[in-house]
């Protein structure tokens, strides 16, 4: 990791903890090399800082819009944490080659697929952009999603730390599909995709993907098919219903 980084990386990470208690416990989960794409869900602007500067032992890239850099401050800290600029109005193949480049050079891509920040932390609906990156990379799927930072303007407003609680799941890769993608096998797989993180996430975070019952895993594969997340989350369900 060069000079510019680890300055600014603990930098980033001194301010952030005036104002957000970073819970990180899980990410003990998270392999120590890629590639790997990891699933995180787009709260607000503070997301970025947190995870760069405190997974900065990882070797983690992303996506950040082109706009990004207008700012030549903001820019200038995305270019030291080698973010890929990424058009979001059109089909930008050149930032899916770089992603693709960086994948096979044993990076950790975090992708929001959500593809703009909710604010309310609920999770909106995926885009099926991850999809061909996945399936070209064939790179494990990691969701690393988080909860709490929703609150940090009016929590800032009382001169109250605001949580950012982190959760990691089950990786898995997407099976590639027997008749193409089509339009409605696209849907169905980023559906699959997004239900993975929706059932990590307390049930008011889950949006669109609330019911559960809805999701289906026909092209996701896991590395230990009885522990996905949703059959994770349901043993979780079951046992807090368990008469104490």
């Amino acid at each position: 990791m060069s000079l510019s980084r680890r300055l600014l990386n603990g930098f980033v990470r001194g301010a952030v903890r005036l104002f957000i208690d970073v819970d990180l416990s899980e990410t003990d989960k998270l392999p120590r090399q890629g590639p790997a794409i990891l699933l995180f869900n787009h709260i607000n602007f503070s997301d970025a800082p947190v995870f760069y500067s405190h997974l900065s032992h990882l070797p983690i890239t992303a996506f950040a819009k082109t706009e990004t850099w207008d700012n030549p401050i903001i820019g200038k800290m995305f270019t030291i944490w080698g973010a890929i600029p990424l058009r979001r109005n059109d089909a930008d193949l050149g930032a899916f080659e770089q992603a693709r480049e960086q994948l096979a050079q044993g990076k950790m891509l975090a992708i929001a697929p959500e593809g703009t920040r909710s604010g309310t932390g609920r999770l909106g609906p995926g885009n099926p952009g991850i999809l061909l990156l996945a399936l070209r990379s064939n790179a494990p799927i990691i969701p690393l999603v988080h909860y709490g930072v929703e609150n940090l303007k009016p929590n800032l407003k009382r001169l109250k730390r605001t949580p950012f609680k982190v959760l990691v799941g089950q990786p898995f890769t997407i099976r590639q599909p027997e008749g193409g993608l089509t339009r409605e096998v696209r849907k169905q797989m980023v559906d699959e995709v997004m239900y993975q993180m929706a059932a990590l996430l307390p049930p008011q975070y889950r949006g669109v993907y609330s019911d559960l019952s809805k999701a289906t895993e026909d092209y996701l594969v896991f590395q230990h098919p009885a522990r996905s997340n949703l059959s994770a989350c349901g043993e979780a369900l079951r046992a807090e219903a368990q008469p104490v």
